[in-house]
Order: C-alpha cells, then structure tokens, then sequence
C-alpha cells in the first residue's frame, strides 16, 4: 500500500514577526512615532513595572512604577529648568492610574511646596503648604482647597486656627495676634469674621501691643 505524505503545516512568517515585535518583560529604549522614548519593563506590549518615559515635547522625564501602560506607583516627574536646562523634580511620590494620589510633594515655581495627600491629581486629605511670603497652611484639603480644619502660620508669626471651605476661613476659629497681644475668636465666613469676642493674649510678650488692655467684661 502506497504511503501519502503531507506536507507539513508551516506556521505563517507573520506569526512569528508578530511574537518578536510584542513587548515583554525590560527592554532597551523603545522610540514612539512622536519622539518619546521609554525604557524599562513591559507586559502584553503595555508599560508595566519600572521604567523611565522621557517626553520630547516637554523634554519632560517620569521615573518609576507603571502598570499596565499608565504610571501607578511610586514615581518621581522632572522638567528642565528652561535657563540652566538642569532638571528639577516637580513632583515624588505616588501615583494611581496615570494621576498623583497618595502621599507626595510637590515643587511649584517660586520656592512654594506641599506636602502630603493627593487624590485624582488634586491635593485632597492632609497636607502641609509652603507658600511664597513664608505663609503656611497646615490641615485638610479638598479637591485642591484648604477645606476643613486647618492652620495658617503667617510670615509675623500670627496665625488662624479654625475652619474652612474653599480656601477661605469658614465656620468657628481663632485669630491669634501674636504682634498684639490679642486673641479673636469666633464665627467666620467666607474669610470674614462675622461675630466673636476680642481679648488680650500674651501681651507682655507681644512686640507691639496696643496702648490700653482690653477691659474685661
């Protein structure tokens, strides 16, 4: 009986092509049509572990965790300083989905800085901010606002203590006039005080208090 031989079943060429261009696992630098460069670890073709994006753009640089082709983790963004060209950190910390949430600080132009907890890229929980004039807010944030209990320190040492919404002094606080010698506390709204008592606070020590003590009611 003759025997029929069939040729063998070859796998397309494409196939195999199609295997090798699939990024897996760290690679060297791989070049967008655009410009950018990433190099790091990838999974299914996505970025996907550590790994450095460098944008050609901005000149901008990401380095840290990824996953699944977004940054989530921990990770650090740079830019270039656009006089000495050096780069500057902007932000460190965490990330989720592309966006800084968790705990992080970030470096704004003009030496102001936060500290602390963002969510959805907005700082939101609590946070400490270092402002320009030497001013800082310490408390709660919401959706990039001071927004509930917080402090401010101001450059003279004076400070508020109390509530807020939307960036303002809001509900029931207390002013401290360390200059003075006076403490103010009551109901706010909207950065205005709207009804509290007025006394002397620490008026021996204060630099500057005023020519008469305030009578006790």
């Amino acid at each position: 009986m003759p025997i029929v031989k069939y040729p063998r079943a070859t796998e397309p060429l494409w196939h195999e092509w199609d295997r090798k261009a699939q990024k897996c696992g760290l690679r060297h630098t791989v070049y967008a049509v655009n410009g950018d460069q990433y190099t790091g670890e990838w999974l299914d073709n996505l970025k996907h572990g550590k790994g450095t994006q460098v944008w050609k753009c901005t000149e901008a640089i990401y380095s840290g965790d990824w996953k699944f082709g977004k940054r989530d983790g921990y990770g650090s963004y740079s830019i270039p300083d656009p006089i000495t060209k050096e780069y500057k950190k902007v932000y460190t910390g965490w990330w989720k989905n592309d966006q800084k949430c968790g705990y992080g600080t970030t470096f704004y132009p003009g030496g102001e800085r936060y500290e602390g907890e963002w969510n959805g890229g907005l700082r939101s929980g609590w946070g400490r901010m270092y402002y320009r004039d030497g001013s800082i807010y310490e408390g709660q944030w919401l959706e990039d606002q001071p927004n509930g209990q917080g402090m401010l320190r101001l450059p003279n040492e004076n400070r508020y203590e109390g509530g807020w919404k939307d960036g303002k002094k809001h509900g029931p606080g207390k002013f401290f006039y360390l200059d003075k010698g006076q403490l103010f506390e009551g109901i706010w709204a909207a950065d205005i005080p709207k009804s509290g008592i007025l006394i002397d606070f620490g008026r021996d020590e204060a630099p500057a208090p005023t020519q008469y003590p305030i009578p006790k009611v």
